[in-house]
């Protein structure tokens, strides 16, 4: 995690993108009104993902029972893709 401020990154934006993307990593940019993350595509797709998991009540449900599971030590007998991710 980087932090630059505002004026920093306005100087520097090519080079934040860059690194950004190479390292896979977000930037804090601050500024007086407040900070905003500079973060790669992939990353955020990657949130969208993890987002629209935890909408799904079915899709959560199962995820929770697994780490449950795991935590106690049982093997889920798992689903398959399809079964789990039934909606995307």
């Amino acid at each position: 995690m980087n932090t630059i401020t505002y004026n920093n990154a306005i100087k520097n934006f090519p080079q934040l993108i860059a690194g950004s993307i190479a390292n896979n990593e977000e930037t804090f940019i601050v500024s007086d009104q407040g900070s905003v993350v500079l973060i790669p595509e992939t990353e955020w797709n990657a949130i969208q993902d993890t987002i629209k998991l935890f909408r799904d009540k079915k899709s959560l449900k199962a995820l929770l029972l697994g780490h449950r599971k795991r935590r106690k030590g049982l093997k889920s007998k798992g689903k398959t893709i399809e079964e789990a991710f039934y909606d995307l």
